[in-house]
C-alpha cells in the first residue's frame, strides 16, 4: 500500500481522481524494486496488476517463435502499461523486464475494476491512453519494415517523450545509448551513429546524462 500522496507523485492520471478516489487506488497499490534484467511478468503469466514506473525504465516484448527479440515499446519513469490485459482478464502477451534498476507500482486487478466501474476521471485517462497505445504501435509496425537506422531510432525516442502517455518525463530522458539500443532492436554503435545525426539535424541533445528533445513533432514523423 502507498500513500495518495506519493500516488500524486507518480501517477499523473490520479490527479483526474477525487479525493476519495485516489485514497481508494492507492489503498490498491505496491511498490516493488527490479534489478537491471529481472522480469517484472513472463509472456503467459496471469498477471493480476496494473504496472507504473515510479523511477527507471522497463521493456514490453516478446520473443518469437524463431528465437528473435522483439520490443514493443520501452516504459519510462510516469508511464502505466498493462492496461488491456487487465480489462480484458488474459494472460500476458508480452514479457515486461526492468531495462535497469527500477521502482514499479502494481494496482490490483479489483482496484483498477472499481475505478474503472465508478470513476469519471479514471474512464476519460483510459480513453487517452488506449488511443495513444493504439497508435503507438501502429506507427511501431510501420517503423520495424524500414532498414534505416535513423527512422527508428528517432521513432522510438518520439514516444518515449509522448507526452500523453509519459507526461512526467518532460524535456530531458535519464537514458543511456546502450538502453536507447536495446529499445530499438540495434547495436549500441548503430543506435549512436543514428543518434548523432539526429543531432546533428537539430532533433535531439545528446550528454553524458541521457538525451533532451529539441524538435518532438520531428522525431515522432520523422522518415514519414
Amino acid at each position: 500500500m502507498i500513500t495518495a500522496d506519493y500516488l500524486s507523485q507518480i501517477a499523473p492520471w490520479s490527479h483526474e481522481l477525487t479525493a476519495a478516489e485516489r485514497e481508494r487506488a492507492a489503498r490498491g497499490i505496491v511498490e516493488k524494486h527490479f534489478s537491471r534484467g529481472d522480469y517484472i511478468c513472463h509472456q503467459g503469466d496471469r498477471m493480476n496488476y496494473w504496472c507504473g514506473v515510479a523511477r527507471g525504465i522497463i521493456k514490453v516484448g516478446t520473443v518469437s517463435t524463431h528465437g528473435k527479440a522483439v520490443t514493443f515499446t520501452g516504459v519510462p519513469q510516469s508511464g502505466w502499461v498493462g492496461e488491456g490485459s487487465v480489462l480484458k482478464d488474459e494472460i500476458r502477451q508480452y514479457d515486461i523486464v526492468a531495462l535497469r534498476d527500477s521502482r514499479v507500482v502494481l494496482m490490483q486487478k479489483a482496484t483498477f475494476h472499481w475505478l474503472f466501474e465508478n470513476s469519471v476521471g479514471f474512464n476519460r485517462f483510459l480513453v487517452h491512453q488506449l488511443n495513444e497505445r493504439l497508435g503507438q504501435f501502429i506507427a511501431t509496425v510501420g517503423s520495424d519494415r524500414m532498414f534505416e537506422a535513423r527512422p527508428r531510432v528517432a521513432r522510438a525516442l518520439g514516444w518515449l517523450f509522448n507526452p500523453v502517455l509519459y507526461p512526467g518525463v518532460g524535456r530531458f530522458l535519464d537514458i543511456s545509448q546502450e538502453e536507447l539500443a536495446l529499445l530499438c532492436g540495434l547495436s549500441r554503435q548503430i543506435a549512436g551513429k543514428a543518434l548523432k545525426e539526429l543531432e546533428e539535424e537539430g532533433l535531439v541533445q545528446v550528454d553524458r546524462t541521457g538525451i533532451g528533445v529539441r524538435d518532438l513533432p520531428g522525431l515522432a514523423s520523422y522518415g514519414a
